[in-house]
């Protein structure tokens, strides 16, 4: 089973499950514990591979897909008797909430999107190609500064960028590889995911500078009638990391809302 971590505050509150993304963990959510835990009780998951969630669970598959990273999340909630909950991503992680409540609407109160990825730009198709011809022979953590660097360009990125190249490197090649390998076979499920809207209340969280990202999302919030968008001023891809405070106020007052 995935690593988890619980903060509790009552037997009967919601729960609000915590997703990270691509070479992270759990630890990035360290600005949101306290404040989510006034109201909910709060779920941290290692995915497979990172954080605490390493050997032997990265090894029970040898190619990744969505849903069986989604089913090891359900796992988690199953062990908990968590039947719902409110979930919380950033980047990659926002994929696997959205596959999670595509096949389990049932498990899902809402989703808070941050720092969304639902479609890749021209820069960002690139990317993925350059990183694919180049996972086997670049050492992984050189290839994942040079797209940390690209994603989160500039001085005010710093913090983020930074915490995520840190977390990267409890990761090694051969993981990395895999998860790379499912990056870079995502466009036809983003392209569904753009098309149908999720039907539950789901909040997009971006960063102002977030230029990869945010057109897509701001397109998509005009087609989804259940999706809202929040633009932080002066902030990048990491949202919860670079204006937390923000970010835990903008998220909190939204759950109450649902």
């Amino acid at each position: 089973m995935l690593h988890f971590t619980t903060h509790i505050h009552s037997e009967d509150a919601q729960w609000v499950t915590f997703i990270h993304g691509a070479g992270g963990s759990s630890s990035i959510w360290y600005k949101q514990v306290r404040a989510f835990q006034q109201h909910y009780n709060v779920l941290l998951i290692d995915l497979r591979g990172h954080g605490k969630s390493k050997k032997p669970i990265c090894e029970k598959l040898k190619r990744y897909r969505f849903d069986n990273i989604g089913n090891e999340v359900i796992e988690v909630l199953d062990h908990l008797d968590i039947q719902a909950t409110h979930w919380v991503g950033i980047s990659l992680g926002t994929i696997v909430i959205r596959e999670i409540t595509e096949r389990f609407p049932e498990r899902t109160h809402s989703m808070i999107m941050g720092g969304a990825i639902m479609k890749m730009n021209a820069r960002g198709q690139v990317l993925m190609r350059l990183g694919a011809l180049l996972k086997s022979v670049v050492p992984y953590l050189l290839l994942y500064r040079f797209f940390a660097h690209i994603i989160m360009p500039k001085k005010s990125h710093r913090e983020s960028r930074n915490l995520f190249i840190n977390e990267a490197k409890n990761l090694y090649q051969k993981e990395f590889k895999r998860w790379f390998s499912l990056v870079a076979e995502i466009n036809p499920l983003l392209k569904y995911f753009r098309f149908k809207d999720a039907g539950v209340p789901t909040l997009y969280i971006m960063g102002e500078e977030d230029h990869m990202f945010l057109p897509s999302i701001t397109k998509i919030v005009q087609d989804h009638k259940s999706s809202t968008l929040h633009v932080i001023p002066d902030c990048g891809h990491v949202v919860n990391v670079e204006q937390p405070h923000i970010f835990n106020d903008v998220a909190v007052g939204f759950l109450k809302g649902v």
